[in-house]
Parts: C-alpha cells; sequence; structure tokens
C-alpha cells in the first residue's frame, strides 16, 4: 500500500517548512507533495530546497481557491505515483508517524472510505459532525446566534463511544480517503473559492454510498495559522463563506427557491450589518 500527502501552502512557507521537517522521514508516507498556490511572497525559493525523490514542490499556475489547488497536487499525485490512500493536511498541522499509521490501518476496513483523527484545536477538538440543515444554515446569518451553529449540528458526546465513529462531515484540515474513492467524486469541487470544501465532499460521499468515520484514539493538533486572516479581510471571508454556502445549497444540495431566497435575504441583511460596522471603526 503506497501513501501520499497533499499539503497546499500560500504565503505560509514558515508551517509548510515546519510540518516538512516533521514528517519528511516518516517511513508510513511515500510521497509529499507540496502545493503553491501562486504565492505572492518567496515561498517557491524557500520550498525549493527541500525537493528531493520522495518531496515534490508543484506550482499552480493561478489561485484558484482551497479545492482547485489541492486538486492540482492530488492529480500530479495520481498521474505520477501508484498511490492507494490520500491524505490531505494543511501546513498548520501536526501529526506523529504513529497517528497516520492508526489511520491507514483504519482504511483497511471495506466499510471505511474517509478517515480523520480527533482535531484539537485552541479550546475545541473536532470529532466530526452532521451535514448542515435548513435551520442550521439560516441561523448562520444570524448575528449572536450563529455561534451555536455547531452545536445544533455535532454528536452528543455518548455518540463517540467506540473506537471508530461514523459522522457525515470532517474537518478539511487532515483526513485520509481512499484513492478511488477520491476519484469516484472528481476529487474536490472548484466551483468554490474558500469554505464548504469538506461539506460538499461529505454530501456527495454520503449519496454515493460512501463512509465516514473519526478515529476516537488519534489526535492531531491544528495550530491555526492566521493565512487566511492576513489575506482576506472580515467581510470579504463573510462574502466568500456566504457564496460557497449558496453554491452547496443550489448545486449540491438542491434546496428549494423559496429556501433559497430566504437565506439570501439574511445573508444580506448580515452583511449591511458588517459594513456598517466597518464604516464606524474607521
Amino acid at each position: 500500500m503506497k501513501n501520499g500527502i497533499v499539503i497546499l501552502n500560500y504565503n505560509d512557507s514558515e508551517d509548510t517548512s515546519l510540518i516538512i521537517e516533521e514528517i519528511k522521514d516518516y517511513d508510513i508516507l511515500d510521497y509529499i507533495i507540496i502545493v503553491d498556490n501562486k504565492s505572492t511572497d518567496d515561498s517557491v525559493q524557500k520550498l525549493k530546497k527541500y525537493e528531493n525523490e520522495k518531496i515534490k514542490i508543484v506550482e499552480a499556475e493561478d489561485n484558484k481557491g482551497y479545492a482547485s489547488g489541492n486538486n492540482v497536487g492530488i492529480k500530479y499525485l495520481v498521474d505520477n505515483y501508484p498511490v492507494n490512500n490520500i491524505i490531505i493536511s494543511n501546513p498548520d498541522i501536526i501529526v506523529s508517524e504513529e497517528a497516520i499509521k492508526s489511520l491507514i490501518k483504519d482504511l483497511e476496513r471495506d466499510d471505511v472510505s474517509v478517515i480523520a483523527p480527533n482535531v484539537k484545536e485552541p479550546g475545541n477538538i473536532s470529532r466530526g459532525w452532521k451535514l448542515p440543515t435548513f435551520f442550521s444554515e439560516l441561523i448562520s446569518n444570524i448575528p449572536f446566534i450563529r455561534r451555536f451553529e455547531m452545536s445544533i449540528l455535532g454528536y452528543p458526546s455518548k455518540y463517540y463511544k467506540n473506537d471508530l465513529t461514523k459522522v457525515d462531515v470532517v474537518k478539511g484540515c487532515f483526513f485520509i480517503i481512499k484513492r478511488e474513492v477520491f476519484y469516484n467524486i472528481n476529487y474536490f469541487d472548484e466551483n468554490t473559492f474558500l469554505y464548504y470544501e469538506e461539506i460538499i465532499m461529505a454530501k456527495k460521499l454520503k449519496d454515493l454510498g460512501y463512509k465516514t468515520y473519526v478515529d476516537n484514539n488519534v489526535s492531531v493538533i491544528h495550530a491555526l495559522s492566521k493565512s487566511v486572516d492576513k489575506s482576506v479581510k472580515r467581510i470579504n471571508k463573510f462574502k466568500i463563506l456566504k457564496q460557497s454556502q449558496y453554491y452547496y445549497e443550489k448545486y449540491i444540495n438542491g434546496m428549494n427557491i423559496f429556501k433559497l431566497l430566504i437565506l439570501r435575504i439574511f445573508y444580506y441583511i448580515y452583511l449591511f450589518g458588517l459594513e456598517v460596522e466597518s464604516l464606524l471603526r474607521k
């Protein structure tokens, strides 16, 4: 069994260098593909020094977002190497070789198509969640209430009593998927620039009968790099998020026109509030 990892870099060579140094000698990893997503700094020059038979630095022609950038690396990986399992990882992930070995072992089960660890973040542990509902999507457009969205979509603690737990969605910052499964959903959907990638993937997997699990005995640390925050202003991030939400609900989930209209009305109300707040701060 051959395993490859794809890591997407954008103006974040410091974090990317740290994870390369951490994983470059892991025997469980046969191929390490680093994609530079058209960085505007000197990332490519800094990362090229790591290139060898195992580590490849691939440059995206344009920055078309998270999904597209990852697909550049995924397609390079599957076109050039006999890989069986594909690991998707953010640069700001800390993961041990034993953790990866355990997750790869989980994928030997026929019913496991995607496997993810517990993702430890500052003040939070993510262990997967349910696909969005109309109500959860609606409150995500309501100030002060939107912070409760994930509590609605989360599973109760007792749900994670077994070694492996089936969930709808896992964090896109780190997961492992079988190559043929990824191929069958045509990899990441490139119609979003940022956000909702894992939700779109989860919906497609579920529709095809594939199962996603979390290994409750395995954890990684997500250091939450601020590279996105540095590159995208708050209002623009909100706009990008809601563009991705609209695409998912209309084209992937098939939400009806009436519900889509309600979502857009609440979106514009919230956006107006953000823009007023921004003007008041000037």
